[in-house]
């Protein structure tokens, strides 16, 4: 899935008042990890999560994320990253290009 310039910049300011809904710990993105992730970006379209590790794991693990879940990659700011998956009955509405 592609999305605009304009489109991330409205995913920020949405995931900007959200909390993490999911944290990878120490033992990295584990099987389990990954269908909490699966399971909050069905429910939630928008999620923030807390990535542990140092500044190469979590670009690795967040890539991995983007590749394993078809999601788009809204930001990073240090160790929280969040993402976007548009679902089959969207619940936000993102604006025009």
């Amino acid at each position: 899935m592609t999305i605009t310039n304009k489109q991330i910049k409205f995913l920020r300011e949405k995931c900007h008042h959200i909390k993490p809904v999911v944290t990878v710990g120490n033992a990295g993105l584990t099987e389990n990890v990954m269908s909490e992730v699966e399971l909050a970006l069905s429910c939630h379209e928008l999620i923030k999560m807390k990535i542990n590790g140092d500044s190469a794991e979590r670009k690795n693990m967040i890539n991995k994320i983007v590749a394993d879940t078809t999601a788009v990659l809204v930001q990073t700011i240090g160790h929280t990253a969040s993402f976007y998956r548009q679902a089959d009955e969207p619940i936000i509405k993102l604006p025009n290009v």
